[in-house]
């Protein structure tokens, strides 16, 4: 046993679901890029033959580019409004499809505008290519900037993505940083929408210079304050299952965090190979005063290595983030859904939950249900259920059924259920569960993947 559990006073239930704000923004999104055509519109006369077809639609692919890299940096700022309230995996979706926009935007602006110019200067498409090039102003760095994002968009498909190593498309990833920049002064310069309209040139800075004042506070300063003052080092490391192990990460003053079971930090550990790569794991118990802890199974190079922390090592930690939490709650009565590690946030969950709390943990074998130990403690001290769903003798998989959750969870349609798990098995909770008539505004899921 590695925590101690002791009696807390439960926050109160609340009356209904706490509203996300996933809709005004993405309203507000979508009215960005209305702007931008409305701007592309203002600044256009009349469109006439094929070169000017061509060469219009390149510009409004141009201009929503340009906007949609905007977007694609500040969804990456890890703003607490968007990570907290909507929640980290609806966020890193929408970066996932704006980084696809933008990359389809970017390779029609080219193709449009450099055909558009052939076909007025009645030139070759390569020969106009050539000129663009080598005589247009800026042009150097934003061809540049296009090659890193082609490349970024590249090693993010997820085909590409299952045969690289995290760590090589993360710090690619990075790379999206130095594209927008190389290609920022091309767009102003070449730009017949920003040419002598001070207000359009003057909202476009705004823009950029907003969106980066976004991840330099939230992405530098943020953590940098967060690891100064807390002062992170790992103080033990504890094996939880067949590579399963658990890290003790204490501190100074942790409760000023603002931390809640259920949400997770990136962590970079200083030690053991690990200090290139920051990597997202959930707490897997309460966070207390003066320490943390996280459960990590050993998956790739990097979980694995987490087994041979030595205390002491230092953390860097930046968070807390994501929205499976307590205040997601709209019911009195709570079912928590497990698959393998998926445990980790809802062992912290089946804890500090009120009401009534049943547990549902699949696993491969009796051997791999880490944190059991913990689990039955809870249950008997807080007078909740634990309920799992091993493999067979013939290691045949149990199927997750709207019929069998119903017939271990009475009133089923009745609870909010928290899901967490590998992607395949929260797609079957999630359809034997709305199955089961739970409503959709009930089942509360985060995930890493892209």
């Amino acid at each position: 046993m590695t925590t101690v559990h002791q009696q807390r006073t439960a926050p109160p239930v609340p009356t209904a679901a706490r509203r996300s704000p996933a809709g005004p923004v993405l309203v507000l999104l979508w009215a960005g890029a209305a702007a931008v055509v409305a701007l592309w519109w203002r600044n256009t006369g009349s469109v006439v033959g094929t070169a000017g077809w061509l060469t219009g639609a390149g510009r409004i692919a141009g201009l929503l580019c340009g906007y949609a890299c905007a977007v694609l940096v500040g969804l990456m700022a890890r703003v607490p409004l968007l990570e907290r309230r909507i929640g980290s995996d609806r966020v890193a979706r929408w970066h996932a499809m704006a980084g696809r926009y933008t990359v389809c935007l970017l390779l029609a602006h080219v193709v449009l505008i450099l055909a558009g110019y052939a076909a007025q200067d009645h030139a070759s498409f390569w020969h106009e290519t050539t000129t663009v090039l080598l005589d247009y102003p800026e042009m150097l760095k934003a061809t540049a900037g296009t090659v890193v994002l082609l490349a970024v968009g590249i090693t993010s498909a997820r085909a590409v993505r299952r045969r690289t190593s995290y760590e090589f498309w993360y710090y690619v990833h990075l790379l999206t940083y130095a594209a927008v920049f190389l290609a920022f002064g091309h767009q102003l310069a070449l730009g017949d929408e920003f040419t002598g309209d001070a207000a359009a040139t003057a909202a476009w800075y705004a823009l950029y210079l907003g969106v980066a004042a976004l991840v330099v506070w939230f992405r530098i300063v943020g953590p940098v304050r967060l690891n100064v003052r807390h002062r992170l080092r790992v103080e033990s490391v504890h094996p939880e299952a067949r590579d399963v192990y658990s890290v003790v990460v204490s501190g100074h003053r942790l409760d000023q965090l603002g931390a809640q079971a259920g949400q997770f930090f990136r962590w970079r550990f200083l030690g053991a190979g690990l200090a290139r790569t920051s990597t997202p794991y959930s707490l897997s118990a309460p966070p207390r005063p003066d320490r943390m802890r996280i459960t990590v199974k050993a998956l790739g190079d990097h979980s694995a290595a987490v087994a041979l922390l030595r205390p002491g090592t230092r953390v860097w930690a930046e968070g807390p983030y994501g929205s499976l939490t307590a205040q997601r709650r709209s019911a009195h009565r709570s079912l928590l859904i497990a698959g393998g590690v998926g445990v980790t946030p809802l062992r912290a969950l089946f804890e500090t939950l009120p009401g009534e709390v049943t547990l549902l943990y699949r696993a491969r074998t009796a051997e791999d249900l880490a944190l059991g130990g913990e689990l039955e403690a809870i249950a008997r001290w807080r007078g909740a259920r634990v309920l799992y769903a091993l493999n067979g003798p013939d290691g045949r998989r149990p199927s997750l059924t709207a019929a069998s959750l119903r017939a271990a969870v009475p009133d089923l349609p009745g609870h909010d259920v928290y899901l967490c798990g590998p992607h395949g098995f929260a797609r079957e909770a999630y359809e034997a569960l709305r199955g089961a008539g739970v409503p959709d505004r009930r089942i509360h899921h985060e995930s890493f993947e892209l």
